[in-house]
């Protein structure tokens, strides 16, 4: 994340931020070091972090409940280091990021403010350009970015959206 935050300026005192796939914790922590309101969703436990929200739920299967939490509160960044665990098989693999993918792209058009940055997690593959090119449409600015921290062999990457193009027709 500090990676990532140096390159594009992400975080910002005083931001609200969703920090989803959060467990342990260290993108939550680097967010709230940095001034940030954080809020760390994850489906299993995270580590405790002084001033930092969390709600443990399946952002895919339990979203009502967010939607219900948070109303029509608005975010400035929305940040997903979500993975699955590893199966072996890349095309599966991959595929099983992509959904996650989709799944922090469609919170993001609902609780994203105009103008926020989001960065999603993703492992190269057959479908990372349509998804690059699904945020292009509602990003004026797409980056591909590779840690690193990341191993050179390792097939994981981050796309960094920014300055979100808010809709209320954005589905």
């Amino acid at each position: 994340m500090i990676e990532i935050d140096n390159k594009f300026k992400l975080l910002q005192k005083g931001q609200k931020v969703i920090d989803l796939g959060a467990s342990p914790g260290g993108w939550s922590q680097v967010a709230s070091q940095k001034g940030a309101n954080v809020v760390a969703i994850d489906i299993k436990p995270v580590n405790t972090i002084a001033g930092v929200e969390y709600i443990q739920c399946d952002i895919i299967n339990e979203l009502e409940i967010l939607r219900d939490k948070f109303k029509d509160q608005k975010f400035d960044a929305i940040l997903s280091d979500m993975a699955p665990e590893s199966c072996g098989l890349k095309s599966l693999d991959h595929i099983r990021i992509m959904l996650l993918c989709e799944a922090a792209l469609n919170f993001a058009k609902h609780f994203l403010n105009h103008g926020g940055k989001f960065v999603v997690k993703i492992f190269q593959g057959e479908s990372d350009k349509d998804f690059y090119n699904e945020l292009k449409k509602i990003f004026k600015t797409v980056k591909y970015f590779k840690p690193k921290s990341s191993r050179s062999e390792s097939a994981e990457m981050y796309l960094v959206g920014l300055d979100f193009v808010s809709g209320k027709d954005l589905k």
